[in-house]
């Protein structure tokens, strides 16, 4: 278990390889057989960084970490650890300018705020599957272990708000493995990963707005899957003012049940 709310956050922070300030991926390669961490390097500003794994390569389990690179589309995604104070107010922002998000909750989240995670589905939004306890999923080798992580939080999330889950997956910690994108594949899940994110999941040393505006506008790009943490107070207050900067830009929002099929 883990001992504190906070700590549930951390593990999910862009301390690890979530995010752009720790990405150090050269080249796409093959999906690793081993555990790796998902990462990113951005070559060029306002064009779609490399992973360390292609999109062509992930789109064989189902897996995503860019949407449609041909147009001026941007895929909104949460992480919602706990319940910090702050998504009514992102889920505001969205509702202002008809933007679609995923929601990607844990067990936690659904037992501990219920109403906001109906708000979510009322308001048309993906929710999405982070596990029920937020392990290390790529520790997990048994399907039988690792579907119960998943179905846990789906059933919870059933019973809460009557709906059943959409079926898309984040790995807690951005760690995966081959084995783990067949195992989610099998049990009807897209994966999902993230092309930008920042440094905005440590509550006790919050980002101003200049400083995420800094890196979530120049690396923005065509297709983006943005990965943001619902705990941010720097993305409640932001949210709405940064969504009519990406807007000005020439961009559009979809929901990941818009992405596309194949890639090349």
């Amino acid at each position: 278990m883990l001992n504190t709310l906070k700590e549930l956050c951390l593990l999910d922070g862009v301390s690890g390889n979530e995010g752009e300030e720790a990405a150090s991926a050269a080249a796409p390669a093959a999906i690793p057989a081993s555990v790796g961490n998902w990462g990113l390097s951005f070559p060029t500003e306002g064009q779609a960084p490399t992973g360390n794994a292609s999109p062509a390569d992930l789109a064989k389990y189902d897996s995503y970490y860019l949407g449609d690179t041909s147009q001026k589309v941007i895929y909104l995604t949460f992480d919602c650890g706990y319940e910090n104070g702050y998504t009514g107010q992102i889920l505001d922002a969205l509702k202002k300018h008809g933007a679609p998000a995923a929601f990607f909750v844990v067990g936690h989240m659904i037992e501990s705020a219920p109403d906001i995670v109906r708000r979510m589905a009322a308001e048309g939004h993906v929710v999405g599957n982070h596990t029920f306890h937020h392990p290390d999923m790529s520790s997990i080798s048994q399907q039988d272990a690792f579907q119960k992580e998943l179905d846990s939080l789906a059933q919870l999330y059933q019973q809460t708000t009557g709906r059943p889950l959409s079926r898309f997956y984040r790995p807690p910690q951005g760690k995966y493995s081959e084995e783990n994108l067949k195992q989610a594949q099998a049990l009807g899940y897209k994966t999902i990963f993230w092309s930008l994110a920042y440094v905005d999941w440590n509550t006790d040393s919050q980002p101003t707005a200049e400083q995420a505006y800094s890196k979530l506008l120049p690396r923005i790009h065509n297709g983006a899957i943005v990965l943001l943490h619902s705990t941010s107070r720097t993305n409640a207050e932001i949210l709405d003012e940064l969504l009519t900067k990406w807007e000005n830009m020439g961009y559009t929002f979809a929901s990941l049940e818009a992405l596309p099929n194949t890639f090349t």
